[in-house]
């Protein structure tokens, strides 16, 4: 999963993009309205954090600007700005859902979780593929009913190919979808996490079910 941080105050979006981190989430941020609207066009994000004082563009105009080229992120407004008529306008121009500073940090993360499984077409029960399960609830995996540990990133790998098996992706995939907006592209940390999932998902098992498609990326394949 994917997030885009629109906040100016630096503190702020360093403190949720720790946080969203450690849950294993892929994070991005940006400290203006125009710098947050070219990424909220030009990647693909599975949910908008936005605050609505923003430098060069404020918040509700971004919203707008993106529902009118039919960008149908689910978006969190997040502000300072707590009137009634104001959270209408947001939800108005096209919200899925506001949360007023300051905030619980709990409260936030459960918010952000229910635009997440409403923003996924492929629902919000189990993955599963072959023998391979993974419950995003709990956030936790089995194989053949064998509990497999975790870290947050492999977590993320792993839902990310359970989303699409059978398909072929390329590393430049991965790493939009699972890492940051400013990953270092050239670095082998995209092949290292991948032999570490291999690693839990397949050495005990006969049948490998992730495998490398030389010279292009990886696919999960039951063969």
């Amino acid at each position: 999963m994917r997030i885009l941080v629109v906040e100016d105050e630096k503190k702020v979006a360093s403190f949720i993009r720790k946080g969203l981190q450690s849950e294993g989430y892929a994070v991005d941020v940006a400290y203006d309205g125009v710098e947050g609207e070219f990424l909220a066009q030009n990647n693909d994000y599975d949910v908008i954090v936005l605050d609505i004082m923003l430098p060069r563009k404020n918040g509700i105009d971004i919203l707008k600007d993106l529902r009118e080229k039919d960008i149908r992120i689910p978006v969190l407004i997040l502000t300072a700005k707590g009137a009634t008529e104001e959270k209408v306008e947001a939800l108005d121009a096209g919200a899925d859902d506001y949360l007023t500073k300051p905030f619980a940090y709990e409260e936030f993360l459960a918010r952000v979780r229910v635009l997440l499984r409403r923003g996924q077409t492929e629902g919000t029960g189990e993955l599963k593929y072959s023998d391979l399960v993974l419950n995003p609830m709990t956030r936790k995996a089995q194989r053949d009913e064998r509990e497999i540990e975790l870290t947050a990133k492999e977590y993320s790998l792993l839902e990310y190919f359970l989303r699409n098996p059978e398909r072929v992706l390329t590393r430049t995939m991965i790493s939009e979808h699972v890492w940051e907006y400013d990953f270092d592209t050239f670095s082998n940390i995209i092949d290292v996490y991948v032999n570490h999932l291999r690693n839990k998902v397949d050495k005990d098992f006969e049948r490998k079910l992730i495998h490398t498609i030389r010279g292009v990326g990886y696919i999960l394949k039951d063969e």
